[in-house]
């Protein structure tokens, strides 16, 4: 049965392990980058909840929700995207490339959307994500989940939204 663990000392190596396919590099960012931004924004504004994806006791994916996560956009030159201020999002997904084509990630993410409803940080109107326009994949699978595009990008990546 698929459930989240909280990456912790126990478990962080079976996390950076995972690595998606080549092709897919260009879409999702390694699982250390996230892990290092998840503990870097401790302390501030924005909220990181990183999780490792299991399969039973196996490691199959990487999945990270954060909260607020327009608040660390203070250190970039970029403006975030509105959604981002005091609403969840889905900031990381990545299922490893052995276990795709399962329905992992659709599992993942209504975990994480069952996280979030726990409002761990307060109550919030939505819960957002973001893709490279190049990913059908991911944009098919988030349509298919109830995301609709708003119209806004996080620098070159399509953002959608999901009333929480």
């Amino acid at each position: 049965m698929l459930h989240l663990e909280k990456i912790d000392y126990k478990n962080v190596w079976d996390i950076v392990n995972l690595k998606v396919a080549r092709s897919q590099k260009g879409f999702v960012a390694d699982n250390v980058i996230s892990i290092v931004q998840a503990y870097s924004v401790q302390g501030s504004p924005t909220c990181a909840f990183p999780f490792g994806i299991y399969n039973g006791k196996r490691a199959v994916g990487f999945l990270m929700v954060g909260y607020n996560e327009a608040a660390i956009y203070d250190s970039f030159e970029d403006e975030p995207a509105e959604i981002l201020k005091n609403n969840y999002s889905i900031w990381r997904l990545m299922i490893d490339k052995r276990y795709q084509k399962r329905g992992f990630g659709r599992e993942a993410i209504g975990l994480a959307l069952d996280f979030i409803r726990t409002w761990p940080c307060g109550k919030a109107e939505y819960c957002s994500l973001s893709y490279e326009p190049e990913n059908e994949v991911a944009a098919n699978l988030y349509h298919s989940l109830g995301f609709k595009e708003n119209g806004e990008t996080d620098g070159d990546e399509i953002v959608a939204v999901l009333k929480l």
